[in-house]
Order: structure tokens, then C-alpha cells, then sequence
């Protein structure tokens, strides 16, 4: 047996050579010193390096074979420990039982719902006689193709069998009213917004150890009320007007916003056109089949002397209109982690929203009072000078000036 000095001397040199040597180099460098003290080196370099006594032996043989290890190589093919899959065959079956949701195992399984970590699958593993830790459930998940993932949007329920029809429809009159220097225009009402000291999703930039404190409930303040951002996107020139409005997201309110918009940016722009293109939603304010749309926009027309063209897209596809992508998410990325305290700051948020393809923003606030429930004749809705198109004209159609 090598006494203690020996041993303390062999673990401050394993020490130093640690980090630059890998599993093989370890071992043969525990073989040598093995061999070189004698008697009792095995025992010592185990002490000293914590290597086990195998690993040693193993180390003394590699340096008597004469058919050593390629340089690229840390042990022999099949040396090592062997995996779980290789010990336990039927313990990747066990694990996709238990995380497979629709095809294997009881429908009524709690287990199925409830076990969300490899800590826990490990554990059920376990119950069920398998040797396994939490390691190796993710070692094994990742090589079963298995991942943490979130929810995805992408179900839009039921498909219109024309959907692609109307999507072909509205890009060949959007490109239509381009080639004539005329306005296509992307509308939508944005979601509200609840005004007050409250949290906002998303981080900003602040001193460390200095974050904005806000309410922990976020319950809505009376008083302060609600943002609705109404906003009207120019296809063309890239650039969008949006009113903030105050009460409620009525046909109304929508068509102010686009009469808003008009006056103050496309009116210089597109003073000689003669037509003007809406895209739109089905649903919401801007609805194709509310009532209160349509009578507002005749009297947009009738002021204006524009022929308003309007397109919906179909039920379920509003993420395709333009403003979505386009306006919307970049306000919601500008002013993200900063509580809107007033309206204020909602409509100073907006107005500074930029991008690097060049979008122009401005911001109005709409104070009037828009009332929700209010009901249209079939006597008003006659009155209106509505041409529909022969390709579902309950989505496509004109509002054309009265005389």
C-alpha cells in the first residue's frame, strides 16, 4: 500500500492535467502511474484521481495490447456502459405509452394529462419496474423525436371551399387599383387595450434592478376605460392612420377612422382618384353583414364622391389581412413592457411605431361617443347605392355616390 504523501502527490498532478485530457488519455494516464509505482498502484491512483479500480485495469491492458486504439477513438466498439435501450428493450415503448395522447393506453389515463416533466416521467418509469432517471427520459425523448413545445394558432376551424378563390379575387384588385395610382387600404379594429397601471406583456429596456412596478391584479379601471385602435393601412405607400377611439368599436367608429384617414394623409395622395379599395374582415365593425357598415360608408361616398370597393376576406382568415401583419404586431412589439397608463401613451406608442421596410405611423384620438346597438332599417339599407359583385357578392360589392 503507497502512503499518503504518494497519494496526495498523484491527485495534485491529476488535478493539473484534469482539463486536458479526455476520457482515454485519463485512463492511460492512471495506467502508467499505476504501473510505475508497483505493488499497491492500482489502489493509490484510484484514491487519488477517483477513477475506479476497472477503469485502471482496463488501462493496463489497453497498454499491453498490441492492437492499440485508433487515435479517434475513446474505448473499444461495444466497451462502455451499456444504454438503457440495449438493458431494458421494452423501456422506450413504456415512455411513448406514456406521452403518446390519441393512439396508445387509456383515454381516461390521469397520467397521461398530468406527467408535463422527464422528473415525473422518470418517476412513473420507475413505478413500473424500470431502471431510469430524469437524464435519460430527455436523452431519450429528443432521439424519439419529442420536444417542448407550445400552442400553435393554426386551426381556423371550417374552410370555406372558396377561401382561395377569394384570396386570388382581392390580390387581383388590390394590384388593379395600383396600376391606376389609386388607394387600397387594409382596415381592422386592433385588440382593446385596458388603460391604467398594469402589466404589458414583452420587456423593455430600464436601469438593472430597476423595473417598472404595475398593479398585481389587472383588473380594469372604470374611470380610465378601454383603447380601441382603429387602424386603416395603406397597402401602397405603407403607411397607416389609426384613431384611438374612447367607447365602443361600432360601424360607426370604423368608418370615422377611415374618413379620419382620408382627410389627413390619402386625400394627398390620391386627390384624383376615383375609387378607393377597403380589405377587410367578416367579422367585428367592419363586418360584411352589419348594416350599420355599409349605410356609413354611402355617406363617406356620398361626401367624398369615391366609389368604395370592398372586400372581406373570408370567415376565419383575418390574419391574412395586411394591417395584421403589416401594422399591428409592430405596435404590439413597440410598446411592449410598458404599461399604457392613458390614452396618451397609447396613441405616442403608436405614433413612433417604425420598421426597417419603412413604415410610417400616425395616431389620432377619437373622443366621440359611438353607441352599440343601433339598428338599420331595410327602408336605410335600400337607400344605399350598393352593387354587388357576381363573385359572392355578399363579400365583394361597391357603394357607389347618390346623385
Amino acid at each position: 500500500m503507497q502512503d499518503t504523501e504518494t497519494i496526495e502527490t498523484l491527485r495534485v498532478k491529476y488535478i493539473e492535467l484534469l482539463d486536458d485530457l479526455d476520457e482515454r488519455g485519463r485512463r492511460r494516464w492512471a495506467g502508467v502511474e499505476a504501473r510505475a509505482l508497483g505493488w499497491g498502484g492500482i489502489t493509490a491512483v484510484a484514491l487519488a484521481t477517483g477513477l475506479s479500480d476497472r477503469t485502471i485495469r482496463t488501462a493496463l491492458r489497453e497498454l499491453d495490447d498490441l492492437e492499440p486504439l485508433s487515435s479517434h477513438r475513446q474505448r473499444r466498439s461495444g466497451g462502455g456502459r451499456k444504454s438503457h435501450e440495449t438493458t431494458q428493450p421494452s423501456l422506450e415503448d413504456a415512455l411513448d405509452r406514456l406521452i403518446d395522447p390519441t393512439a396508445r393506453g387509456s383515454p381516461m389515463n390521469p397520467l397521461r394529462w398530468t406527467i408535463k416533466s422527464t422528473r415525473r416521467l422518470a418517476d412513473a418509469l420507475q413505478k413500473q419496474g424500470y431502471t431510469v432517471s430524469a437524464t435519460s427520459v430527455r436523452r431519450m425523448l429528443a432521439a424519439m423525436g419529442y420536444s417542448l413545445q407550445g400552442n400553435r394558432k393554426t386551426r381556423e376551424g371550417r374552410q370555406h371551399p372558396d377561401r382561395d378563390g377569394q384570396f386570388h379575387h382581392i390580390s387581383d384588385r388590390v394590384k388593379a387599383r395600383k396600376r391606376r395610382g389609386e388607394p387600397a387600404i387594409s382596415v381592422d379594429t386592433k385588440k382593446k387595450e385596458v388603460l391604467g397601471n398594469l402589466k404589458n406583456a414583452g420587456k423593455t429596456y430600464r436601469p438593472q434592478g430597476d423595473p417598472e412596478n404595475v398593479k398585481t391584479h389587472d383588473f380594469p379601471d372604470p374611470e380610465l376605460g378601454k383603447a380601441v385602435p382603429y387602424g386603416v393601412y395603406d397597402i401602397h405607400g405603407n403607411v397607416a392612420g389609426v384613431s384611438v377611439g374612447i367607447s365602443h368599436d361600432t360601424a360607426e367608429f370604423a368608418v370615422e377612422a377611415i374618413r379620419r384617414w382620408w382627410k389627413k394623409l390619402g386625400q394627398k395622395r390620391y386627390g384624383r382618384a376615383k375609387r378607393i379599395l377597403l380589405t377587410a374582415d367578416s367579422g367585428g365593425s367592419n363586418s360584411s353583414r352589419c348594416r350599420l357598415w355599409k349605410v356609413q360608408l354611402q355617406k363617406w361616398a356620398d361626401e367624398t364622391g369615391l366609389i368604395v370597393e370592398v372586400c372581406h376576406y373570408p370567415p376565419g382568415t383575418s390574419k391574412w389581412n395586411k394591417i395584421e401583419h403589416r401594422l399591428f404586431c409592430h405596435i404590439t412589439r413597440n410598446w411592449q413592457g410598458v404599461p399604457l397608463e392613458t390614452l396618451e401613451i397609447v396613441v405616442e406608442s403608436i405614433g413612433v411605431t417604425t420598421t426597417e421596410m419603412g413604415l410610417e405611423v400616425h395616431a389620432w384620438l377619437d373622443q366621440d361617443n359611438y353607441e352599440k346597438g343601433r339598428k338599420v332599417s331595410d327602408e336605410e339599407l335600400a337607400e344605399c347605392n350598393l352593387k354587388r359583385n357576381k363573385y359572392h357578392g355578399e363579400w365583394n360589392y361597391e357603394i357607389h355616390p347618390r346623385l
